[in-house]
């Protein structure tokens, strides 16, 4: 069956689709959702909780529940080191974050929150965890990134990524579902919460420069020298998402010829053209979505965007616009496994099963393993984990992979990281 391609696709957003934040951030407060309708419950996706407050799948009652789940995972499991806390420019994120603090901080969980309340990408998370972890055997850190990543302005997402960086895998996500929906059921009252006023000023709140430690660790995962000698002249953007303030302090740092094209941060996402089902979706694979960025293609030599949380890449080019997303991958495969001489030689490949074969072939070329996984990409947090995978993708322009030497940057998908690498 064909998609019914809406005839508002690639257009500017029409005010008559734009989100009323008021009404929103007022259901996500008010409304109440009722455990015992299905789709009003908790329920782990393949990248945690998603819903709309609107239709009472993303409310303050199930931050609650999910957070007081987390930190009694996190008990029983003993995990006792810090937890990194995330959240992208979404409007449903930031009530989300406050709700979340609220509990971490009367459960006592030592919360990093980023300095002066600055957005905060989904690989940030990931390499502020295993930064923090590298060289521990105890004490260890995990995380809570708050994003529906590309999903519509009405959406929120919560989700979960233990001590190995990633996003949580099924047996953990279960157990948090299974508790938060137990609390839901019981109307809360297990819950441990303070006034957020309260918890910003606990003593387990803590500054993390989530920004300055990501962009200082890049020269160790991209070859600037390469794009700065070459003189590559590039164009981003951030589609109004949390790595918005990140790029111009790489320009900066590794003196790259590198133009923001937009930093406009917008809850309704006004700015954006509309995808191909006349919705607004953050998604820097879709061509609809993309209109702006494919319009200045012949400005820049390479230029690229990322989604809204920031884990996920669109690259586009003077000659073909958007490249499909695994057109791109199969091209970035075969360019870091013949360029990347500390990775050993055993480090595999790896795509979900749906990606495209062109992988196969290149792996195969390369004289590397393959390693397919099911969707989702929680499969490939182990392996980028211990360096066992050099690359893992998903269709979707997802991705993440190892830094030079061989060892683990973000076990959850870097969408900035693939953006650079188009000009490397």
């Amino acid at each position: 069956m064909s998609q019914q391609i809406s005839p508002l696709a690639g257009k500017p957003a029409p005010s008559s689709i734009l989100v009323d934040i008021a009404k929103l951030l007022a259901a996500y407060a008010d409304l109440k959702p009722d455990p015992a309708v299905p789709a009003q419950r908790v329920a782990f996706g393949t990248s945690g909780h998603r819903g709309s407050s609107f239709e009472r799948s993303f409310n303050e009652a199930h931050i609650l529940a999910i957070s007081q789940a987390i930190c009694e995972y996190r008990r029983a499991k003993g995990i006792d080191g810090p937890l990194f806390i995330g959240a992208d420019t979404h409007a449903l994120s930031q009530p989300a974050f406050e709700n979340a603090l609220e509990v971490l901080a009367a459960n006592g969980v030592a919360a990093m929150i980023s300095t002066g309340g600055e957005f905060t990408p989904t690989p940030a998370v990931s390499h502020a965890i295993l930064v923090y972890n590298k060289g521990r055997t105890s004490g260890l850190a995990d995380g809570i990134v708050i994003t529906p990543s590309h999903n519509p302005p009405d959406n929120g997402g919560f989700k979960y990524n233990p001590s190995n960086g990633g996003p949580a895998d099924s047996d953990i996500t279960k157990w948090v579902e299974n508790r938060a929906n137990a609390l839901l059921e019981g109307g809360l009252k297990e819950v441990r919460r303070m006034p957020y006023a309260q918890a910003r000023q606990a003593a387990s709140t803590h500054e993390h420069d989530y920004l300055n430690n990501y962009v200082a660790d890049l020269a160790n995962i991209v070859d600037f020298e390469i794009i700065r000698s070459a003189g590559v002249h590039m164009g981003v953007d951030p589609l109004g998402g949390a790595g918005v303030h990140y790029w111009a302090p790489i320009a900066e740092r590794y003196k790259l010829d590198l133009t923001v094209v937009s930093s406009v941060v917008d809850p309704q996402f006004a700015f954006m053209s509309v995808d191909w089902d006349g919705k607004i979706r953050m998604d820097p694979s879709s061509k609809y979505a993309m209109q702006r960025l494919i319009g200045l293609k012949d400005k820049y030599d390479v230029a690229f965007a990322c989604d809204t949380d920031h884990d996920r890449h669109g690259v586009v080019t003077r000659s073909s616009g958007l490249m499909e997303p695994n057109h791109y991958l199969s091209v970035l495969i075969d360019y870091l496994f013949r360029h990347r001489p500390q990775w050993g030689a055993h480090a595999a490949v790896g795509k979900t099963v749906v990606s495209t074969a062109l992988i196969d072939r290149v792996a195969k070329r390369l004289g590397r393993k393959l390693y397919e996984v099911p969707v989702g990409f929680k499969w490939f947090a182990p392996g980028l984990f211990d360096g066992s995978l050099g690359f893992g993708c998903e269709e979707s322009a997802g991705a993440s992979l190892l830094r030079r030497d061989g060892t683990a940057w973000a076990t959850d998908k870097d969408g900035l990281v693939p953006a650079l690498l188009s000009a490397e």
